[in-house]
C-alpha cells in the first residue's frame, strides 16, 4: 500500500479544482485548456525550471502549458553576465519584441534590485537582456530542441511563441522558480 505525498495532495486538490471549472484540458505543447478562450490573456506567467515548463494563467486558472529551454548551465539562479543561468524571482514583462533574431521576445525585468546588489557585492556584471523567445528562423521544423542552450533566456518552440505572444501583455508578472 502506498502513502500519498503531500505533493499528490496538493495536485490533487489543484486536478479537483480545475476539474470543477471546467477547465482541464491539453496543457502539453501549449493546448488551451477545455473551457477557456483561445485568445484570454494571461496575468501571470510562471516558469518552473526543474520541470522544463511555462505555465500561463490567468485568476488561478492554467490557460496553457509549455515545455521550455533554459540557460545552459540551468542550475541555480543568475548571478552574473555569463555564466549562463536562467534567473530565479519575480520580475515582469517589460517590453515586447517582433523585430529579432528570434521568432519573438517578451523582455523579462532582469537584473531587478537584488540581482544588481548580489552582482555589485561580487564585483560582477549581472548580465541583462533575458526573455521568452522562439526559436531562429524556422529551426523547430526539424523538430523539438530538448537541451538547454540559450544564454539565459527561456525559449519555446516558435508555435509556443506565437500562443504566448498573444496572451502575454508588457507589464505581466512572472515568477521563475528553481
Amino acid at each position: 500500500m502506498s502513502t500519498l505525498r503531500p505533493s499528490d495532495l496538493a495536485a490533487r486538490r489543484q486536478l479537483s479544482k480545475m476539474l470543477a471549472l471546467g477547465a482541464v484540458g491539453l496543457f502539453i505543447f501549449g493546448w488551451p485548456a477545455v473551457g477557456v478562450s483561445a485568445t484570454e490573456t494571461a496575468d501571470r506567467v510562471l516558469v518552473l525550471k526543474s520541470r522544463r515548463q511555462l505555465l500561463l494563467l490567468r485568476g488561478g486558472t492554467m490557460l496553457g502549458s509549455f515545455p521550455v529551454c533554459l540557460g545552459r548551465n540551468p542550475l541555480g539562479p543568475k548571478h552574473a553576465q555569463g555564466d549562463g543561468r536562467t534567473p530565479e524571482g519575480l520580475y515582469r514583462i517589460d517590453r515586447r519584441e517582433s523585430q529579432c533574431r528570434y521568432r519573438h521576445f517578451l523582455h523579462i525585468s532582469y537584473p531587478g534590485p537584488a540581482d544588481v546588489a548580489l552582482a555589485a557585492a561580487a564585483r560582477v556584471s549581472p548580465g541583462g537582456d533575458i526573455g521568452i523567445h522562439g526559436l531562429p528562423g524556422d529551426l523547430d521544423q526539424f523538430g523539438p530542441v530538448t537541451f538547454d542552450w540559450t544564454d539565459g533566456c527561456i525559449a519555446v518552440s516558435n508555435r509556443a511563441i506565437d500562443e504566448i505572444w498573444a496572451r502575454v501583455e508588457v507589464g505581466t508578472p512572472i515568477e521563475i522558480r528553481a
